[in-house]
């Protein structure tokens, strides 16, 4: 298995050199803005970081004037669903898609993240097992996208998750493998690193007819397999979790990166502490369903509840990030309410305004921290020499404004890779695909007395 970002990627980048000059450096290693002293890439590597870039560049290399502009890494978003395709339900995404067409649909995902700034992120469970494909075409430059650490798909106890009782008692299903036993869990943990897995991702949580919230779904003996067969095979275990037990029980067997954490408590959060995890919790989706639901149709009662939820979570993250855990930022782009290419930089802004970060600890979450998602760390994330060449040029100073990381047309430079991504043409599309999207008879029930009132 190829870590991410480091298989052929250098013998099929030119050896050609940019020079970045001007304006002000953000390098996430958490140390202050400061006059860009010039930049140099070579190939796939930041070179020259300081006065001594300009000289060390060659004639021919090209010259980006940054003047006025700011100077960061890519963005890492590391929790994003690439293959999904804005998928407005559970059941439109596990019975309405093909293998081919979502391949094909998620290839042109791949550039709306490169276009919005996103030159890395952690994909952790994918429809048709199709992730370390997407990594490997990625990679060897079938397709143009951002670098990609992925998991296969999601394992899930018959108990269900957020699709309830859409999961089926076996089988697969969307993202979805069922697992039914200990050995289960475990065999299929070692065929998903045998079939490419960077992460083995464990559905901790899920909904159950008449229960409020998400339920553990696992028992500690199983998610203790499953992260000890993973580790012994050098690979990391992620966890949705999204209830207290959820929390606790991940942390307390291994997992080594918690989704979301919703309603982390105190024994939670010293359980996170001692155990090393670090935190994702993604709250991008829940603040759009709660600030702009309404805009698109969102069910009645859901923005209070979501909004409830990220106030619950919030404070308890900040304590966490308080005690050194690392905060990783995630869109989960890939629904109706995060659609790619719009929110990869929202959740910086969230951690401001809910937890009370700097703009310039909120970047370090969104690049540096995003490493670990990658699985390289002191590789990628922060503008150093030897790390690998992926950077941003903003129209403006995101430390004034964290807003602007979110918004594209602000965007003036994307280095991918050591090279150039084309901002120009129009924004990626498509049209209608025969069968993919649910249409429903209708949005209320027809009584005599709507009909006639």
């Amino acid at each position: 298995m190829s870590t991410p970002g480091t298989s052929d990627t250098a013998s099929r980048v030119d050896d050609g050199e940019i020079l970045i000059s001007g304006g002000t450096l953000i390098d996430a290693t958490g140390a202050p803005a400061r006059p860009n002293p010039g930049v140099l890439l070579r190939g796939d590597n930041i070179e020259v970081v300081g006065p001594g870039a300009a000289e060390a560049a060659g004639a021919g290399a090209e010259r980006i004037d940054a003047t006025g502009r700011t100077v960061m890494p890519g963005l890492i978003d590391a929790h994003c669903h690439a293959t999904f395709d804005d998928v407005q339900s559970n059941d439109e995404l596990f019975f309405h898609r093909d293998p081919t067409t979502a391949a094909l649909v998620a290839g042109q995902n791949l550039t709306k993240m490169l276009r919005a700034g996103v030159t890395a992120f952690c994909d952790p469970d994918t429809l048709f097992a199709m992730g370390p494909s997407l990594r490997n075409a990625t990679e060897a430059g079938v397709v143009a996208g951002p670098r990609i650490s992925t998991g296969v798909q999601a394992l899930v106890t018959s108990v269900g998750g957020t699709a309830g009782r859409l999961i089926p008692d076996e089988g697969v299903v969307g993202y979805a493998q069922v697992v039914n036993s200990q050995d289960e869990a475990v065999m299929w943990t070692r065929r998903h690193i045998k079939y490419g897995a960077d992460w083995i991702k464990i559905h901790a949580t899920g909904l159950l007819p008449g229960r409020s919230g998400e339920v553990l779904g696992w028992s500690r003996d199983e998610l203790r397999a499953v992260c000890d067969t993973a580790h012994e095979l050098g690979t990391s275990v992620m966890a949705h979790c999204r209830s207290p037990e959820s929390v606790t029980a991940c942390a307390e067997a291994g997992v080594d990166m918690l989704l979301h954490a919703s309603f982390m408590d105190a024994e939670g959060l010293e359980a996170v502490i001692a155990s090393g995890s670090v935190l994702c919790p993604t709250f991008t989706f829940l603040a759009n369903l709660a600030d702009f639901g309404s805009a698109v149709g969102a069910g009645a009662g859901m923005e209070d509840i979501f909004r409830g939820e990220i106030a619950a979570t919030a404070k308890m993250m900040r304590s966490a990030y308080d005690a050194g855990v690392p905060l990783l930022c995630g869109s989960e782009a890939g629904f109706a309410l995060t659609p790619y290419g719009h929110w990869h930089g929202r959740e910086a802004e969230i951690l401001v305004n809910e937890l009370g970060l700097s703009p310039m600890e909120a970047i370090v979450c969104a690049t540096a921290n995003g490493a670990i998602a990658m699985r390289l760390e002191g590789r990628i994330g922060t503008v150093t020499e030897g790390c690998l060449a992926d950077l941003l040029v903003l129209d403006g100073d995101p430390l004034s404004d964290i807003r602007l990381l979110n918004d594209r047309s602000r965007i003036v430079e994307v280095i991918s890779r050591g090279r150039r991504v084309d901002l120009s043409g129009p924004w990626p599309s498509h049209g209608p695909i025969p069968g993919a999207k649910v249409r429903n008879w209708a949005t209320e029930i027809l009584t005599y007395e709507r009909a006639y009132d």
